[in-house]
C-alpha cells in the first residue's frame, strides 16, 4: 500500500499510502474502510503490513515455490524484467507468531508493520534457491541457474518495498526468528517432500501459467 520506496528509505505505519496497481490499491481501500468502521463505531480491528511470505503450502504461482517446481522438471525459470526488484522475505511462521502477538498485545486501531529483516532482490532470491537446490537434490545434474529466464515484467511491477517494523518490536516484543537461507532450505524440502500436493494443483485449475493477464469471463 506504500506504493515503490526509494534506495535508503523504508515505510513505517504513518507513510503516506501510495498504491500504483489495482491490486496494491484494493488493499489500501480496505484498510482506509476499516480504519473509517474503527473511528466511527468503534470496531476494535487492528491493521498489520507484512512484506513477503514464503515457506509451506504456498501457491505455486509464487515466486519461491514456481521456482522449485520448475527446478525439479528442468524446465525454464521465469524472472520478471531484469530481476532487480526487492522485496523483504519474511517466513510464514514467523508471520503467523506476528499475528498472534498482535491478536494478543496489540491496540485496536493500531497498524503494524511486519518484515522479516532479509531484504533480497528477485534475482538473488532465484539464484540462491537454484544453488541450494543443486546441494539437495544432485549436484550433478546442475547448476539449475542456467534455467533462469527472463520474461516480460510485470505491469505496475513496484522496484522495491522497505518496512520499519520497530513499531512490532518495541510495543510487542516480536522479531523474525528465522533467517532466509534457513527458511529457504525448509521450503525447498518441504517442496521436494510433498511434490504430490503441487501436482494435484497443477492438475487442476493452474497449470504454472502468469495469473492475472487473462481476459475475464463474462458472467453467465
Amino acid at each position: 500500500v506504500y506504493g515503490s520506496i526509494a534506495d535508503g528509505h523504508t515505510s513505517d505505519e504513518q507513510s503516506a499510502y501510495a498504491p500504483r496497481s489495482p491490486y496494491a490499491a484494493s488493499k489500501a481501500a480496505s484498510d482506509h474502510l476499516v480504519h473509517a468502521w474503527h473511528h466511527t463505531y468503534g470496531l476494535p480491528a487492528i491493521t498489520t503490513h507484512s512484506s513477503n511470505n514464503y515457506g509451506p503450502y504456498q501457491y505455486p504461482e509464487k515466486l519461491i515455490p514456481l521456482a522449485v517446481q520448475r527446478a525439479r522438471m528442468g524446465k525454464p525459470i521465469p524472472v520478471y524484467g531484469n530481476g532487480e526488484q526487492v522485496r523483504d522475505w519474511l517466513f510464514v511462521d514467523d508471520h503467523a507468531d506476528a499475528l498472534m502477538a498482535v491478536l494478543e498485545r496489540g491496540a485496536p486501531g493500531r497498524a503494524y508493520n511486519i518484515g522479516g529483516g532479509s531484504p533480497r532482490r528477485n534475482i538473488d532470491v532465484v539464484r540462491e534457491l537454484c544453488l541450494l537446490f543443486d546441494e539437495i537434490v544432485d549436484p550433478r545434474v546442475g547448476p539449475r541457474a542456467s534455467l533462469i529466464t527472463h520474461v516480460a515484467d510485470r505491469p505496475g511491477h513496484d522496484l522495491r518495498y522497505a518496512l520499519d517494523t520497530s513499531r512490532i518490536e518495541r510495543e510487542l516484543q516480536w522479531r523474525p526468528t528465522t533467517d532466509f537461507a534457513t527458511g529457504l532450505r525448509r521450503t525447498v524440502e518441504w517442496y521436494l517432500a510433498n511434490a504430490a500436493w503441487v501436482e494435484h494443483i497443477l492438475a487442476g485449475r493452474y497449470a504454472g501459467e502468469r495469473l492475472g493477464l487473462g481476459a475475464v469471463e463474462p458472467p453467465r
